[in-house]
Formats: C-alpha cells, sequence, structure tokens
C-alpha cells in the first residue's frame, strides 16, 4: 500500500478477474482479512464503447486539416 493508500494488484489476479485500469472494485473486511471485488459491468462506458473502434479510422488527413474542418473561420 502507497501512503496515499494505492493498492497494487498483481498480474496474475488482475488478469484472472479481468480488471482492467477503468475497472471499479469494492472491498470489504471480514474478521481480519480484506477482499476486493470486482464490481460487475462497471467498467467505464467510453473504454468499453470506443475500444472496439480503435485503431479503424482511414481518413487519411493531417490533424491540422481535421482542425480546420472543426474550426469557424468567418
Amino acid at each position: 500500500m502507497t501512503t496515499k493508500g494505492q493498492v497494487t494488484i498483481p498480474i496474475n489476479i488482475r488478469e484472472k478477474l479481468g480488471i482492467t485500469p477503468d475497472t471499479e472494485v469494492d472491498f470489504f473486511q471480514e474478521g481480519d482479512r480484506v477482499f476486493l471485488v470486482k464490481q460487475k459491468g462497471t467498467t467505464r462506458g467510453a473504454t468499453r464503447k470506443f475500444k472496439k473502434l480503435r485503431g479503424v479510422a482511414t481518413v487519411k488527413m493531417t490533424t491540422d486539416e481535421i482542425m480546420a474542418l472543426t474550426r469557424d473561420d468567418l
């Protein structure tokens, strides 16, 4: 545990439970033990919604060209 209260979850546990940086978890105590539980269906929406779209853009424009389309140069 860090001084900020952050906990490192070992990679084998993260992989087994499917925990990603956007996954929400809960901690609960039972006696002297503390349990981490992955909340069902709580991956943040933007990550889940757009993950399948990563890398599929086919527009051959520069960033400056795209930005020019979004600006109102009246």
